[in-house]
């Protein structure tokens, strides 16, 4: 029966990688037709571009080079005339982003977990190399933590815009964020901690009341999207349910209540303190999708725990607002969120960003009221195929009409192309090879989602 199993899986992987590079073909002209007249027009334009030069221009190194928000970033610090340089662990080298013109120079480093010397001497090397005035990670889930144990290192060389290691700790723990939240007096959902199945199958749903989730405290790639309800029908069904969750004392678990209403999602850019830029949306669908709303309750909450946790760095929250108006904090992420491509458009951004700029601006930087939603095109192509009636298409044509590519744009429009035919191409190839499947491709953080994935 193992072998059995062993041979379908392999055979599985082996058709979804192959379809799919077989759909990326299909595609790769359709991509051309948009990429191709861009580069002519920018070629034939750039004798007429007047190049932008900051008063006090930056080299900034970003992290997260294989992920949009990484590429949003370094537009937004060319686009006001300062220079950035993006950097990926050795998996990425097949960045896509590298080929944009907004970027001075890409890198490579060992990934920490793998090689922590390698890693900080990389970093080193190249913050000395290139004169970097800032760094600002654009950090994967398993990466911040790394992040701000190599800050006191960089630190010397470099502002580092990121938390110490134990906030980063504190925040990145789903346990620990809501108890500090608490401690501020901010509404929060009750949660508790689990490091033991037999909690979850011995607990008093009836005399709490409340139905329950269950989230996995470190960051796990698949079961994070998991919204299986607690109480289940019997104690049985519950036995079985947590028994095929890996929880234990070294991989705790956080059962939180759930609360109904609606998601959003939240990035801060923050300094001493005080938020220097912020966005909201309604959260979607693996999140692809991002639309600044104007939500008082959410800011407040937000503003009141940076302010109290004095922090400086990115911050980004996910809420639930209910019928009447509550909020309730679900996750925190210590790191840069998708969100941030709300400010494709805003001139703003870079100032918000660095610390001799707007020290003394009392509000903070919220995407610009006409900026276009945005979206990502590939993942559209792919809801294309889910839609069953005329009200949805007409739903996904104004989604379309409406917003803009998170990744395209005109007079940088390489990354386009090479994001979907180059990066993701040569991931699914490696996958190919090894005869490996995936649960999903992430077009927005440039990666196959896998089982035990970064």
């Amino acid at each position: 029966m193992a072998l059995i199993l062993f041979v379908q899986g392999r055979a599985y992987a082996l058709f979804q990688n192959i379809g799919t590079i077989a759909l990326l073909f299909i595609l790769l002209p359709f991509n051309l037709l948009r990429v191709i007249p861009s580069l002519v027009w920018n070629f034939i334009s750039l004798p007429f571009t007047k190049k932008v030069v900051a008063d006090n221009p930056k080299n900034i190194l970003i992290t997260g080079a294989k992920m949009t928000k990484c590429l949003q970033l370094a537009r937004s610090f060319h686009a006001a005339g300062h220079k950035a340089f993006i950097l990926e662990t050795s998996k990425y080298w097949l960045s896509g982003n590298r080929f944009s013109n907004a970027v001075t120079a890409f890198y490579t480093i060992p990934a920490p977990n793998k090689d922590w010397d390698g890693y900080c001497q990389g970093l080193l090397e190249i913050v000395k190399k290139e004169n970097i005035d800032a760094f600002i990670p654009v950090s994967s889930p398993a990466g911040s933590y790394y992040e701000s144990l190599a800050k006191p290192l960089l630190s010397k060389h470099c502002e580092v815009l990121h938390f110490d290691a134990d906030i980063t700790q504190m925040l990145d723990n789903k346990f620990t964020f809501i108890e500090k939240a608490k401690s501020f007096g901010l509404s929060v959902p009750k949660s508790f901690l689990i490091t033991d199945p037999e909690q979850i199958i011995n607990f008093d749903f009836a005399a709490d009341g409340s139905r329950y989730i269950l989230k996995s405290i470190p960051y796990d790639s698949v079961r994070r999207l998991d919204l299986t309800k607690l109480p289940m029908n019997s104690r049985a069904e519950i036995k079985q349910f947590v028994g095929s969750l890996p929880i234990s004392e070294e991989k705790p678990w956080i059962m939180q209540e759930f609360v109904k209403g609606k998601e959003y999602c939240t990035h801060s850019t923050v300094r001493k303190g005080k938020i220097r830029l912020y966005c909201c949306c309604e959260s979607s669908e693996f999140q692809v999708n991002y639309e600044h709303v104007d939500n008082p309750q959410i800011y407040d909450w937000v503003e009141k725990f940076v302010r109290e946790l004095n922090i400086t760095g990115q911050i980004s929250f996910d809420f639930i607002q209910t019928e009447d108006g509550r909020v309730f904090p679900i996750e925190c992420n210590p790191r840069t969120h998708s969100a941030i491509t709300t400010f494709h458009d805003h001139p703003g951004v870079a100032d918000a960003y660095l610390k001799d700029s707007q020290d003394d601006k009392e509000t903070s930087i919220l995407p610009l009221p006409n900026s276009q939603p945005t979206y990502w095109a590939y993942h559209e192509l792919w809801r294309l195929t889910r839609v069953r009636s005329l009200d949805q298409f007409k739903i996904w044509i104004r989604r379309i009409n409406q917003g803009t590519d998170g990744i395209f744009q005109v007079n940088d429009p390489l990354p386009f192309l090479m994001v979907h035919h180059w990066q993701i191409f040569l991931l699914l190839l490696n996958n190919l090879r090894q005869f490996k499947g995936w649960v999903r491709i992430d077009f927005n953080i440039g990666k196959l989602v896998e089982l035990g994935g970064d």
